[in-house]
């Protein structure tokens, strides 16, 4: 399919999911590396109840949490 094709399909909102190789997608600048932290154990028990209360999991408020804290300092610079 031509680019020009792809585009005219997406714009019109036809599904253009046949036309991608979904196996080997990936997000730009979202590769992922495991880190390990150890956090004391009153910290943990606050990330959780916040977590519950917001329903996510643990891991997904601290990723938010740091991206957050990243964008501040990378603004304030």
């Amino acid at each position: 399919m031509k680019a020009r094709k792809f585009d005219a399909d997406f714009d019109s909102g036809k599904d253009i999911t046949g036309a991608l190789d979904l196996a080997n997608a990936r997000r730009p600048l979202q590769a992922q590396r495991r880190v390990n932290v150890d956090f004391p154990t009153w910290m943990i028990e606050s990330l959780d109840k916040e977590a519950r209360r917001l329903g996510v999991t643990r891991q997904s408020i601290i990723k938010v949490w740091l991206a957050e804290r990243l964008e501040q300092s990378v603004s304030n610079q």
